[in-house]
């Protein structure tokens, strides 16, 4: 017993201390109880086998999939728009949302599905993110109070209920006792949170590089952009670029070739995009993106049969943009770009040069390359990415491996909708483990695509988080075998059963959300539920608001980052230390306390 409570202080005094990785401070706790006998190694790494770190991981490659496919940035336009670009409204309907989605799903599910919504959303509306996320994860748990299904302790202590032959408790038992959580928690947060952006603004300034849409508008790239679609009867298929002769004859260039294509009933839709050589050949449905003399395209589409697209954008699916700077010992230098073979061997396009102050769009072709000169290029991802690797002809300005992660795929957002949808339908149901409907979510997002490649989905995986939550859960098997739980809790009814039942429960309150800080809340809620309902049965009152707390007390448990999955989630993305969640949660941990100590009674009489 003593060895587990040092290791547990030792840990604790880390995560406040701050100074190392908390995933390092969890896995080295680990290995101490290993050593020291304590645990047996697949007790010690049966972390990383439980359920709850595989629904984790799970939902990291869904979220990933919601920002991936632009879903995140959609919905959070319409939050903002709801808000009308009010952060404290944007902050209310984070926190009702939130909580409206936590009744009927897993508070884990709730947070990471809202997560990348939030980070969009705040985005877009210029706030930092690090106000909302915390709340967001807080929201995910007083929500799960409204309901019966909302969080595992409410089903642990119904079944105790019926177990000793009291009636069980309805769906909807819970709602006063939500209700009243989740005002509390409002009223709480919407001052506090703004405690949480003061020292993390440096977190929010522009990086270094331009984004897409700044390349686009600073080269007005799509001012003459114009696109044409090639239906099934033209005689332009199965012609080849060179054989159309479009610069001499129309005065234009077709600066990409797009393709769509519907499969699985019309529900999948997939775009292809292709940089134009001369030996591309023009299918039936493709659309042509042009630009050049407006006539010019005129006469082109009359000649071959094409219908002119309505807002015509570029897209940034399989292509993008980077400038790059031609170097002083650059070959290109004195070179006409026609003879600089750009497109052949590099890949790319030409879009525009910036000469000083100058920007050169006209007859590029002819173009001589300067020195300094800054070239807006086009090109398939890969072949940007690819650019780094010359060092002796140009610099690669601003980070495309960073700026292709932001080049969204909505097209796919449609799906990524569909298959976040059948994730909560399947968990709200029951029909399978919340853990296989997370999977079954994550691989679907990877099999239809809303991902570039599979790598990108495990790039979103945040695997501290998931380490540290791993690493922390064999945490309560060493509670329990050593005898510390077991001890707290017979303790508690021989110190305050005699003081009424109000001091009673507020024992039972904060003694299980000390003890959630430390296990799962579902175990607490089990070693819990029948010392709550024997300590009623001892001074003759009902069991009900006793084992209302211990619902309370395993949900409301905000102190920690490692006490509950949702807390764990957002620490990453919200830049927050151990001791912002003692600052921010510790306080609204009490206040819930206090006031459930005085409002169970009233719900559930003595």
């Amino acid at each position: 017993m003593t060895i587990t409570l040092i290791v547990l202080a030792v840990t604790i005094a880390l995560f406040i201390w701050g100074r190392l990785r908390s995933d390092i401070v969890a896995l080295t706790a680990l290995v101490v109880l290993i050593l020291s006998g304590i645990l047996t190694p697949s007790e010690a790494f049966s972390g990383f086998s439980s359920s709850v770190v595989i629904m984790m991981t799970g939902l990291f490659v869904v979220g990933g999939a919601i920002l991936q496919t632009g879903l995140a940035r959609a919905v959070g336009n319409r939050m903002m728009g709801m808000a009308k670009g009010n952060e404290t409204k944007a902050f209310l309907l984070v926190m009702l949302a939130t909580s409206a989605i936590g009744a009927f799903v897993s508070n884990t599910g709730t947070v990471a599905l809202m997560m990348p919504i939030i980070v969009s959303m705040a985005a877009q509306g210029g706030f930092s993110s690090s106000r909302l996320l915390m709340p967001l994860a807080f929201a995910g748990s007083l929500g799960g109070m409204l309901t019966l299904i909302g969080t595992p302790p409410n089903l642990v202590i119904s079944e105790e209920l019926q177990k000793h032959g009291f009636p069980g408790l309805s769906f909807f038992s819970f709602l006063p006792v939500g209700i009243a959580v989740i005002t509390i928690g409002i009223l709480f947060l919407l001052p506090m949170s703004k405690t949480l952006i003061k020292k993390r603004k440096k977190h929010n300034g522009k990086t270094d590089g331009k984004s897409l849409d700044d390349l686009v508008e600073e080269y007005q790239v799509g001012d003459n952009l114009y696109g044409y679609s090639v239906p099934a009867k033209s005689r332009i298929i199965g012609r080849k670029v060179n054989d159309l002769e479009l610069k001499s004859r129309y005065g234009i260039t077709i600066l990409e070739i797009r393709n769509e294509k519907r499969k699985a009933l019309g529900m999948v839709r997939d775009v292809s995009q292709s940089i134009v050589s001369g030996d591309s050949t023009i299918e039936a449905g493709d659309i042509l993106y042009v630009v050049g003399n407006r006539n010019g395209m005129e006469q082109m589409a009359t000649d071959y049969g094409l219908s002119r697209e309505k807002n015509v954008t570029l897209g940034f699916y399989d292509i993008g943009l980077a400038e790059l700077v031609v170097l002083p010992s650059s070959k290109l230098t004195n070179t006409k770009i026609c003879e600089s073979r750009l497109r052949e061997n590099d890949k790319v396009n030409v879009l525009g040069i910036r000469r000083g102050e100058e920007y050169i769009y006209d007859d590029l072709g002819n173009r001589r390359l300067k020195s300094g000169d800054v070239l807006l290029v086009q090109a398939q991802w890969h072949d940007l990415l690819a650019l780094n690797n010359e060092n002796s002809n140009w610099v690669v300005l601003g980070h495309p491996d960073e700026t292709i992660t932001k080049a969204t795929l909505d097209y796919k957002a449609p799906t990524a909708a569909l298959i976040m949808l059948l994730m909560v339908v399947l968990m709200v149901t029951g029909w399978t483990a919340p853990a296989t409907a997370v999977l079954i979510a994550a691989l679907l997002t990877i099999l239809t695509g809303c991902f570039r490649k599979v790598e990108d989905a495990y790039s979103t995986i945040n695997w501290e988080s998931i380490v540290l939550i791993a690493a922390m859960m064999p945490m309560s098997t060493a509670l329990e075998k050593t005898g510390v739980s077991a001890m707290m809790s017979s303790s508690l009814v021989s110190t305050l059963g005699e003081m009424g039942p109000y001091a009673l429960i507020a024992g039972i309150y904060f003694t299980t959300s000390f003890i959630t800080m430390f296990i799962s809340n579902t175990a607490t809620a089990v070693l819990m539920a029948p010392v709550a309902l024997v300590a009623a049965q001892q001074i003759h009152v009902s069991p009900y608001s006793f084992l209302m707390a211990v619902a309370l007390g395993a949900s409301m448990c905000f102190a920690s980052p490692f006490s509950t999955p949702p807390n764990a989630l957002v620490m990453k993305a919200g830049h927050y230390t151990f001791i912002d969640y003692v600052r921010v949660g510790l306080p609204l941990q009490i206040i819930i306390g206090v006031a459930m100590t005085f409002l169970l009674p009233v719900f559930w009489p003595f």
